[in-house]
């Protein structure tokens, strides 16, 4: 038999569980659901290279698509996260590039700017 002030302590107990029940509850299915969206998002990425036409204000570029799977499309980039991190500094005739969704092909990502072609330069000797 229980005594009175255990029943109480019981139901007590049973009741935080019952909390704790539910917040578990939740987040498995709050991550579920982050993760399924990052993952599709990650997914449906096309990746072209293209050309940096013209810069606009806050970090907004034209990019003229040179790839052979839509030639001379163009569209309007943003610098995505990680090049504003580092202060990567694109300009106009830079070769980039850029991640699009299949949901609108007007608008893109810019994630890597191509390291210019510099001619070749003659090493010298050191001096003896």
């Amino acid at each position: 038999m229980f005594i009175n002030t255990n029943f109480h302590l019981l139901v007590k107990m049973a009741s935080n569980s019952l909390l704790a029940q539910k917040r578990l509850c939740r987040m498995p299915r709050l991550s579920f659901v982050y993760f399924f969206l990052r993952s599709v998002s990650k997914q449906d990425v096309i990746e072209l290279v293209g050309v940096v036409e013209e810069t606009f204000p806050n970090a907004m570029f034209r990019v003229r698509i040179t790839s052979d799977q839509a030639k001379n499309h163009e569209l309007l980039c943003h610098l995505a996260g990680r090049m504003r991190v580092h202060r990567v500094r694109i300009l106009p005739g830079d070769r980039v590039k850029v991640e699009m969704t299949p949901y609108d092909l007007k608008k893109g990502r810019i994630v890597y700017r191509f390291s210019p072609d510099r001619p070749p330069v003659a090493q010298e000797e050191p001096a003896r």
